[in-house]
């Protein structure tokens, strides 16, 4: 069984910064592709960053310059630093990883609001 653990949601203020991290743990050798989605309330939930079957990354076009996806393979762990968050970044971020299936976190709830 694969479990994802995510950390690093919070309140921040417009411009401000957060880190997302997300252990993956469980019988497993490698992941297809780990990622980052997120979903506002009343919307439907959107790709945000992830790194695709050929290790390369994608990002969403509302998040290029301000979101960077990494990753440390050793640890099975995928971040996701975002910076400059503006108040439309509020929702709720999933990770997952792509194993023999794909796998969600819970979610981590990230608000930016003065």
């Amino acid at each position: 069984q694969v479990q994802l653990v995510e950390s690093g949601g919070g309140l921040v203020q417009p411009g401000g910064s957060l880190r997302l991290s997300c252990e993956a743990s469980g019988h497993f050798f490698s992941s297809k592709s780990m990622g980052w989605f997120r979903q506002a309330p009343g919307k439907q939930r959107e790709l945000v960053a992830r790194f695709n079957g050929g290790g390369n990354t994608n990002y969403a076009d509302s998040v290029v310059g301000r979101f960077t996806i990494s990753r440390d393979n050793v640890k099975n762990t995928v971040y996701l630093q975002m910076n400059s968050l503006k108040p439309e970044d509020t929702a709720v971020y999933y990770c997952i990883a792509v194993i023999d299936r794909s796998y969600w976190g819970q979610g981590t709830q990230v608000t930016v609001s003065s």
